[in-house]
């Protein structure tokens, strides 16, 4: 016969199964072999999970330690803006203390300002009066010129109710009365050439208006 070929006898199944079973048993009762050269040694193994745990717990606390300081300088900061708050409040209070101060200092000025637009337009009032009564008083006012010094002795009223008349020509009827009659000027000397004016304050107005009018009259100019 050409070629001798193993004689192979088929395997039932339940022979199959009876192999495999004691071939996963032999596996199992097998011990490993361990090389010493390429395995550690076992206290590496026991020492390892240590190390690790030691490093770890460092970091955490390192990172703690850091958190800490920074919120010690958070701490650190509020309490600063806290006492910049405070300050800010302080100043703020202080601000309207003072604005409260000069707001009643507008107000007393606006109420001085009031009473003093008040009393000026009294006073402008009372001016005009006084300008008005002085205007008054003054027009029955005539200026005598060129009697000498000291003629008309010591009563000048009388003096001009005597002199008047005959100086002008008219009749008053009433007599000449005066309210006021005085020279103004600083006293000069009995023969001085330039005597002083004599101003006169006639009682009625009608006759100061007749003795204006016949001065008119009678002026050179």
């Amino acid at each position: 016969m050409p070629g001798n070929k193993p004689n192979h006898k088929p395997v039932s199944k339940p022979a199959r199964q009876l192999l495999f079973s004691e071939a996963l048993q032999h596996k199992r009762l097998t011990p490993t072999k361990i090389n010493p050269q390429t395995s550690p040694p076992l206290n590496e193994f026991t020492t390892m999970p240590d190390k690790d745990q030691s490093t770890t717990m460092d970091r955490i606390l390192q990172e703690i330690t850091t958190v800490s300081r920074r919120i010690e300088g958070m701490d650190a900061s509020i309490t600063s803006l806290t006492l910049e708050t405070k300050s800010m409040r302080s100043d703020i209070a202080g601000f309207q203390s003072r604005v409260t101060g000069l707001e009643q200092r507008m107000g007393s000025l606006e109420t001085q300002i009031n009473t003093s637009q008040v009393r000026e337009q009294d006073f402008i009032y009372l001016r005009s009066k006084l300008k008005d009564m002085e205007d008054r008083s003054r027009r029955d006012n005539i200026r005598i010129l060129g009697i000498p010094e000291n003629e008309e002795g010591s009563d000048m009223q009388t003096f001009l109710t005597s002199t008047l008349p005959k100086m002008i020509p008219l009749d008053f009827d009433p007599p000449l009365e005066f309210q006021r009659a005085h020279r103004i000027g600083p006293k000069r000397s009995d023969n001085s050439s330039r005597p002083r004016p004599i101003i006169a304050c006639l009682l009625r107005h009608n006759q100061t208006r007749q003795i204006l009018q016949v001065a008119r009259n009678h002026s050179p100019f």
